[in-house]
């Protein structure tokens, strides 16, 4: 996995890359032609996968009947005839009964260890309103009268309006006298109890932070209980911080989760020191069953001084099946409370334009000394006049250091301005888009649309449009924030509709992609921001056997049915991790 520390691959391996995301179609034939066997000398195979649709997503998108697998790597992907010399006595035959096999797919952006600690804590997700929320954080404080403090999240913004501001008198009257602290399901909004408020020292005069908002009651000052952006830690900063054994815990329950989705690797986005302990600790142990790039949270209040200390974890956490090579900076908020940055003002009292969370010119300085010591640099960025300020700091690296083939991308891309769409492939930044979000549910009708109007409207997740331009484009989940299940996000990317109604209303139709596209996203796109194409992505001899087993072949069912698309196997390393092959 060298790549993943070099990200300097040959030109040769970029131009097959490019004509591999670049091809598509609108749908590939249910039944198009074998191609010829490849094959790498090599005795016989450890395992061998027969009688399938295997889609390799190769450059020329191939299609073939049998892999065989030796030492974890491919050896052989062609036709059953061709078989005989792979199979010897002490080989392991699967017979796929014509089931599609694809590449184990990649997660380009997402939050694993808090999104498994979530799980476990005062979860509330997959709740419906204030009511409910209310009551799953009384009967949570009452099932664990001995914590300090109340901690969890996946509360949703819309449910309390425009601008995502809940009361903590809500709070106050189930759980008075611990603190409370409830992250929202997109991460961006705190809701507090006042004994949160009251032990952070947060008062009528205590000052915005210049990254977040304390939301105020506008007849007495007084902070209402949301704390927006980086008011959060504020509070945040007092709690405990969560053991490492819970950390390994909660990396536990999501490889678990993600590995029955079909996904072998991912890039998570956002991690300190004791999430590295917990990564390491796993890997040490040989429990970790993903392939991961983490991405070093960027502190805001500690600017260039802090670039040696990541040189330095990167060095330390950057073996086995982990890498520390990326450095993740959270550039703007979001749409729905008013802070993701814009170009022109948002359509609401006092005008506002968004919170830059770097300033702009400390931004170039950054992303120029990043690139220049090696590390990728993975940006959020929702807002058009954020997007475009991590454009220009891309653009001042390159001016800098010359293009040093570091896969910066830019993450979530929720409103791109049109004169920037060129910009992305010119500049090597890669679209990492979350596809789920690609459909107009309440967070666009209630939450954005109204305070930015039509016309921006239309700017929102131009997955086609920047595929279109050339950009190499990959998808990740941002789950907790969303589901992590790829099928739900290969739908919406297919459809641009609400992947739970089969005859949902599309938003923005022309910014649908094919199957292939999509596909290609979740397995080369991503392997390629990740660093992994010369060892993962795509079906392929000398590549590690890292693959998926569905249950239904994704171009002969109705693109509706892709959401109900479920992984019956899925291997690391040639090795199940899970599902049962045996069960096949």
């Amino acid at each position: 996995m060298s790549q993943i520390r070099n990200h300097r691959p040959a030109r040769l391996a970029i131009l097959a890359l490019s004509l591999a995301l670049a091809a598509c179609g609108s749908r590939e034939a249910a039944a198009p032609p074998v191609s010829a066997p490849v094959v790498a000398a090599d005795p016989a195979a450890d395992l061998v996968l027969r009688n399938g649709a295997v889609y390799t997503v190769d450059a020329t998108r191939s299609w073939a009947e049998a892999v065989a697998v030796k030492d974890g790597k491919i050896t052989f992907v062609g036709r059953n005839a061709d078989l005989a010399d792979r199979i010897g006595p002490a080989t392991r035959v699967i017979d796929l009964k014509g089931r599609m096999l694809i590449p184990g797919m990649q997660d380009a952006h997402i939050h694993p260890i808090s999104g498994g600690i979530e799980a476990s804590a005062c979860d509330l997700n997959g709740k419906h309103g204030p009511e409910e929320y209310v009551a799953t954080v009384k009967a949570y404080a009452a099932a664990h009268p001995d914590e300090p403090w109340i901690r969890g999240g996946g509360w949703l913004m819309s449910a309390f309006g425009p601008g995502g501001m809940p009361s903590k008198e809500l709070l106050d009257a189930v759980v008075p006298d611990r603190p409370v602290y409830l992250s929202s399901t997109d991460g961006h909004t705190t809701w507090v109890n006042s004994k949160a408020l009251e032990i952070a020292g947060i008062t009528r005069d205590t000052p915005d932070p210049a990254d977040g908002r304390i939301d105020r009651d506008p007849k007495t000052g007084e902070a209402i209980g949301s704390l927006q952006e980086g008011a959060g830690d504020l509070v945040g900063r007092h709690a405990p911080p969560w053991s490492k054994e819970r950390r390994m815990e909660g990396l536990r329950y999501s490889q678990k989760m993600l590995n029955a989705y079909g996904i072998t690797a991912i890039q998570d986005a956002s991690v300190q020191e004791p999430d590295l302990e917990a990564y390491a600790a796993l890997d040490a142990a040989g429990e970790l069953s993903l392939k991961a790039v983490v991405a070093q949270w960027w502190e805001r209040g500690e600017g260039l001084g802090q670039i040696p200390a990541m040189e330095a974890r990167r060095s330390k956490y950057t073996r086995g099946r982990v890498h520390a090579t990326a450095v993740k900076i959270m550039q703007d908020g979001v749409m729905e409370n008013y802070t993701a940055v814009m170009t022109e003002p948002y359509h609401v009292h006092g005008s506002p334009t968004g919170i830059p969370m770097v300033d702009p010119e400390l931004l170039k300085q950054a992303v120029t000394q990043l690139d220049a010591k090696g590390f990728q640099v993975h940006f959020h960025a929702i807002g058009d006049g954020a997007i475009r300020q991590c454009l220009d700091a891309v653009q001042t690296a390159r001016e800098t250091n010359g293009n040093s083939g570091l896969r910066h991308h830019i993450s979530h891309i929720q409103m791109i301005n049109p004169v920037d769409l060129p910009r992305f492939r010119p500049l090597g930044v890669i679209a990492n888009f979350q596809p789920l979000w690609g459909w107009a549910d309440e967070y666009i009708t209630k939450l954005t649309t109204p305070f930015v109007g039509e016309e921006r409207t239309r700017w929102m997740y131009p997955i086609a449009q920047i595929h279109a331009s050339g950009a190499i484009i990959a998808f990740g989940s941002d789950w907790s924030v969303s589901t992590a299940n790829p099928f739900d996000e290969m739908e919406v990317a297919v459809r641009r509709a609400d992947p739970s109604i089969p005859d949902g209303e599309v938003f923005l139709p022309e910014q649908r992609i094919a199957l292939p596209e999509a596909i290609a996203a979740f397995t080369m796109g991503s392997a390629y921001v990740n660093g992994m194409e010369h060892e993962t992505g795509s079906i392929e001899p000398g590549k590690a056997a890292d693959l998926v087993v569905l249950d239904r072949n994704l171009f002969t069912i109705d693109p509706r049915d892709i959401s109900e698309t479920t992984a019956l196997l899925t291997l690391l390393d040639g090795k199940p991790v899970h599902g049962d092959p045996a069960a096949l």
